[in-house]
């Protein structure tokens, strides 16, 4: 049921700063991969297949719908996370939903070739969630201005709490390019038996389309057939089917059926909307469960039961086998590189159970609700028993480092978790003007070499900015300080490192946005983009636009903290002529309110911007 795969030789280990960890899948748009962000979160992400980057229209429809994607909330869909649209690999990272798809549940005769499912037609109480949990989905994404435009039994996941849909609002970019069921006349995008009648004749789509997709996705559900038979018996035959006849919805609950019909009519304007779909299931808008109370299971007891058991295997989900850690990433899907010498730098490398922080740390709706401890930082009786970090050092810590007493102008931060000796317990970013490492630390043991009581760390190199920049340090010792702090040292090097609180990995809001200016010899536009995300994720991308062609880049959030953002050294991402990757910087408000933005490494005269229009 857990659909997971070993990575290849032909996948990257990164994809922006999300580490991979798996292959769930591949379909008409791209590859999805399982990864993990520096926070801990465990997150999907679809990697755009290379001949469609290459469509300039597709590229433009793709950034357009993940912009209005990323409105819709998460409550009964896969919320979109981040997102690189400019990338030369375009890519979208969601929320992981820890549950299987409708498909393989079901089963039976969805893919025309008679696979069984791991449950079968499921029962009309399941069946009543899952029609609200698909109308309050495609309320939420109706919403926004989007149309799902392919939903189908795979495109839905189901979860101890309800179902999930994914991969809404994406499908339509596919309209600009030619595909397997597409025409440049009639323009079809879809999945052939769950097309609504529009999509088949090639009509304009509308929000109506997807509810007939409903029908069609609850009539499978119920009866474990595609109301209007698989593409087995032929692709045209089936189109033909869903324009002119009417449904086979034998096999499906009475108490059900006048639903699926009224879905299931031609005429767009005689289906229901979602929200009358909402009310006939004798509830408001709202997120109650139709028929019983919150807490009320909606799957039979075996599905539950299956569900807890794949959650537990997505926490054990860990590095991927034969791989090591990378040691760059050059652009933000960079190939698989070949391991180089261990350095000082932290990844987004975590432990199974190791979610660390309450706020980020999700692995899903579903995994939430199963009865799995997750490590945040205070743990359970239970899980304390199983760590060997005292609670005193779990959390993020930063500081200023010093050589032999001296400032280096460096930064250095951690980030523990709980865990046990032999395993990797921390994460750490070394931040110079120009450059930045990033490790993982294996806890090696709990005392110092003469015994007081310490956290001493392996660490390797996992990340370096720019590549090949970062070497290894040797053993890593923190122990507890005076009010409050810890104190580190490593080769020659030690820093007094303070409790980092969320107010230094958040974005001010007057930072947010895009901001522009001419490139200094009048002839281009630079334009940056800043956005929220936690500290060591992208939030800084650039775009500069010249006689030469165009630059893109990207940089990670250090700190925020006093109205100042400290961005890590850039990485090009797409290179033009002359185009070349910045030192890190700190960027601030002006008192006209424009941006300053201030190279540390004396490789760029500061410069000011102008807030977009």
């Amino acid at each position: 049921m857990d659909g997971l795969h070993g990575l290849t030789a032909d996948d990257p280990q990164w994809i922006g700063d999300y580490r991979l960890l798996s292959r769930l899948g591949s379909g008409g748009m791209g590859r999805v991969y399982l990864a993990r962000s520096e926070g801990g979160r465990t997150v999907a992400v679809k990697l755009v297949k290379a001949e469609l980057a290459a469509e300039e229209e597709f590229r433009e429809r793709f950034r357009a719908e993940v912009a209005a994607a990323r409105r819709v909330g998460g409550r009964w869909t896969a919320p979109v996370l981040d997102a690189d649209t400019e990338a030369e690999v375009p890519w979208v990272a969601t929320g992981y939903i820890a549950g299987p798809p409708l498909s393989e549940v079901v089963g039976t005769s969805y893919d025309g070739y008679g696979r069984a499912g791991t449950y079968g037609p499921l029962p009309e109480f399941s069946l009543r969630r899952l029609a609200y949990g698909l109308a309050c989905a495609l309320r939420d994404i109706h919403g926004v201005g989007l149309v799902h435009r392919d939903l189908k039994p795979s495109n839905v996941l189901l979860t101890i709490d309800g179902p999930r849909v994914i991969d809404f609002g994406i499908a339509r970019a596919l309209d600009a390019v030619g595909d397997q069921t597409q025409t440049r006349t009639g323009m079809v995008v879809g999945s052939p038996s769950f097309m609504s009648p529009e999509q088949v004749q090639g009509h304009r789509i509308g929000p109506a389309s997807d509810v007939f997709c409903v029908g069609s996705v609850l009539a499978y559900a119920a009866t474990g057939r595609q109301p209007f038979g698989s593409a087995s018996s032929g692709v045209h035959a089936v189109m033909f089917k869903i324009a002119q006849d009417a449904p086979d919805l034998t096999g499906a609950p009475e108490g059900i059926r006048g639903l699926l019909e009224d879905c299931l009519v031609k005429d767009p304007a005689g289906r229901p909307a979602p929200e009358e779909i909402i009310g006939r299931l004798g509830l408001v808008a709202g997120d109650s469960v139709p028929g019983g109370s919150a807490a009320s299971p909606w799957l039979p007891a075996a599905l539950i039961a299956s569900l807890g058991r794949h959650a537990v295997r997505l926490l054990d989900t860990d590095t991927p086998p034969g791989g090591q850690p990378p040691t760059l990433t050059t652009t933000r899907v960079a190939p698989r590189p070949t391991p180089e010498p261990e350095a000082d730098a932290p990844s987004a490398r975590r432990r199974r159970r190791w979610l660390p922080f309450a706020a980020t740390a999700a692995v899903a709706a579903a995994a939430t609700a199963v009865a799995v401890p997750l490590l945040t930082g205070g743990a359970s009786n239970g899980e304390r028993a199983a760590t060997d970090i005292p609670a005193r050092y779990i959390g993020t810590w930063s500081g200023e480092v010093l050589r032999d007493g001296t400032p280096t102008g460096q930064q250095r931060r951690f980030v523990i978790a709980n865990g046990k000796v032999g395993e990797v317990v921390a994460n750490s970013t070394s931040l110079g003007a120009t450059y930045e490492c990033r490790s993982d630390g294996k806890l090696v043991a709990v005392t110092t070499h003469d015994g007081r009581p310490a956290l001493r760390l392996d660490t390797k190199v996992v990340r370096s900015v720019p590549a090949g920049r970062c070497a290894a340090l040797g053993e890593h010792t923190l122990e507890a300080g005076g009010a409050g702090t810890l104190r580190w040292a490593a080769a020659g090097r030690t820093a007094t490192l303070h409790r980092a609180g969320p107010a230094t990995g958040t974005v001010p809001a007057a930072l947010v946005g895009t901001w522009q200016r001419p490139t200094s010899d009048g002839t281009g536009a630079q334009r940056l983009t800043l956005k929220r995300a936690p500290a060591g994720s992208t939030v800084l991308t650039s775009v500069t636009d010249g006689p030469a062609g165009r630059c893109t880049a990207h940089a990670a959030l250090y700190a925020a903290e006093d109205g100042r953002l400290t961005v890590g050294p850039s990485v090009i991402d797409h290179a033009a002529p002359g185009c070349v990757p910045s030192s890190t910087s700190v960027l601030r408000l002006n008192d006209d309110g424009t941006l300053r933005r201030e190279f540390l490494g004396g490789d760029k005269q500061p410069r000011t911007y102008s807030k977009g229009s």
